[in-house]
């Protein structure tokens, strides 16, 4: 059966490293006989704010707007603005997302950032009982592709950035997992304008291999639902708790203050 794949793009540069990744991205999955699809978020002009505007016709509260509740309601209604339906149209059909983008002040663009924002609405995202483990997208897989301006040293637990496993986990627990996105390995193309050409040919190279086998990939590790008590506190379970008496903790986010788990947020299976 033909996977489906989105590719949700945001550099303005055709030029760039990440165009370059984008089209690679491309070029091998349509050679797996994949149907592929990019949302080029700058191209587009897409809508960054998540604001009244985004739904069609008159809210329920206008005094005191309130996003996820309009959205909703507007969602359940139909009456979402046409670039959210469409984006949310091939998000529904997309087996694999890839996000494309280079990290800005330790985080997305803001036009992604939108994209998010605006896209995963509560309802077709995400609701309260679904989320996490849990979630609406439990059966596609995501991964986040991105170029960083710093050198992967600066990005250690060591580094003066600080360690790579806590800036990715806001993006790939927060928003990725919390819709209930399968969140794969990230792919981190370490400062490739400070690289010679050399490097940068053979991180596009590494980039290729890797998605030959994209879609096969397992994901990474996060504490399912049912590890939490989710009738109350949300809190892990006693019996979650003492399954933490070893060296590290369960994850990058939820570690019972221990030290955190090598490489969760950046390596399957760890």
């Amino acid at each position: 059966m033909e996977k489906k794949v989105l590719i949700v793009y945001a550099h303005q540069s055709a030029g760039s490293f990440s165009a370059a990744a984008k089209e690679a991205a491309v070029e091998v999955l349509k050679s797996k006989d994949c149907s592929v699809k990019v949302s080029d978020l700058y191209a587009m002009k897409f809508k960054a704010t998540a604001t009244a505007e985004d739904i069609t016709g008159k809210v329920k509260n206008p005094e005191h707007f309130r996003y996820a509740e309009e959205t909703k309601l507007a969602w359940d209604e139909g009456r979402l603005s046409a670039d959210i339906t469409e984006e949310q149209r091939k998000l529904q059909g997309a087996d694999l997302v890839i996000f494309q983008f280079p990290m800005y002040w330790f985080t997305v663009p803001a036009i992604l950032k939108g994209w998010f924002d605006r896209v995963l609405t509560l309802g077709f995202a995400y609701t309260k009982e679904k989320r996490y483990s849990n979630g609406i997208f439990k059966k596609t897989k995501a991964v986040l592709s991105f170029t960083t301006g710093s050198q992967e040293t600066m990005f250690s637990p060591t580094g003066i950035n600080g360690d790579m496993n806590v800036t990715l986990w806001p993006l790939q627990n927060g928003i990725l997992h919390y819709c209930g996105f399968q969140v794969l390995a990230p792919q981190i193309f370490w400062a490739p304008a400070d690289a010679p050409p050399e490097s940068r040919s053979a991180m596009l190279a590494a980039w290729n291999t890797r998605l030959q086998g994209l879609l096969d990939e397992k994901p990474l590790f996060y504490a399912p639902m049912d590890c939490f008590d989710c009738e109350k506190s949300f809190q892990l379970k006693p019996e979650s708790v003492e399954k933490c008496a070893k060296e590290f903790g369960p994850t990058a986010g939820t570690h019972c203050g221990k030290p955190l788990p090598p490489n969760n947020q950046m390596k399957a299976g760890v």
